[in-house]
């Protein structure tokens, strides 16, 4: 499970078997989790965080998008 950021308690991340998706990227903080859609960003699904923490966590995402699509490149054409 390649961490690829990590802001505040926040980890993001992606699971080495993600390659057959699209791309994507998985949040966690404690046992709260979201995974959201890279291109367009879109939430899939979330567990255990708020609407508030899902609106900042859209905007770490939108702040980091290429660092995030190129972390995925890297990681799975490699």
């Amino acid at each position: 499970m390649p961490t690829v950021l990590r802001v505040g308690h926040y980890r993001f991340f992606f699971y080495s078997g993600d390659g057959d998706e699209p791309k994507h990227i998985h949040i966690e903080r404690n046992d709260s989790v979201a995974k959201f859609w890279l291109n367009p960003i879109m939430l899939q699904r979330s567990k255990g965080f708020s609407r508030a923490e899902i609106a900042r966590l859209y905007r770490i995402i939108n702040d980091n998008h290429l660092k995030l699509l190129e972390a995925w490149n890297d990681y799975f054409t490699n």
